[in-house]
């Protein structure tokens, strides 16, 4: 079954955005971290944050920061250590959070789509036009839910019937990218409708 966003004249267009999952996906997953001098890019993040901000579109993370209300994290701890990823890998546009605990039912919690309507909402464009980047399950899912496309970069933590369940898993964050960007631009740009906003 494929998976990806149909097109109805051809292979599916380039996205006026990629939202990147940031732990496991931009940066080795180091659970609950406060610590910036902790953060490590994985290998090609950079030259992927680089290669769709050369190619005019819009970037953005989207990341479950449950440690805040486990009472592990604090805001500033996070937002620290986004600064941090922003240094290491390049700026992007727009940071989203999720920082509940996986028991308050919230509505941005991925898989829920929150996150992901939130950072189109932000950058101005449609989450229909916007591809998630992620390593789990629950990346993929709470793109398909906003109406985004979902694209899977396995690691070692990927249960392996979360790697089945996808037709085209990217090997890695890099691959993913030029994947995308190999793709027709749009006839008509949609690409940040407002610009982005903080």
């Amino acid at each position: 079954m494929n998976r990806t966003r149909p097109s109805r004249t051809g292979p599916p267009a380039r996205p006026a955005a990629v939202l990147f999952d940031r732990d496991g996906t931009l940066i080795h997953d180091v659970p609950y971290n406060r610590d910036p001098a902790l953060v490590r890019p994985v290998p090609g993040a950079a030259e992927a944050v680089r290669l769709v901000r050369a190619a005019g579109l819009a970037t953005g993370v989207v990341s479950n920061q449950s440690g805040i209300g486990r009472g592990l994290l604090t805001h500033e701890d996070v937002r620290r250590v986004n600064a941090r990823v922003d240094a290491l890998t390049g700026h992007l546009d727009v940071w989203v959070y999720c920082p509940h605990h996986p028991d308050d039912g919230c509505a941005c919690r991925k898989p829920r789509p929150g996150l992901v309507t939130e950072a189109a909402r932000r950058l101005g464009v449609r989450p229909a036009d916007c591809a998630v980047i992620g390593d789990i399950a629950a990346d993929v899912l709470a793109a398909r839910a906003a109406g985004a496309e979902g694209i899977l970069v396995p690691n070692a933590r990927t249960r392996p019937e979360e790697i089945d369940a996808e037709d085209h898993p990217a090997p890695d964050v890099l691959t993913a990218v030029r994947r995308l960007l190999a793709r027709p631009a749009p006839a008509r740009s949609a690409a940040r409708a407002n610009g982005p906003a903080a």
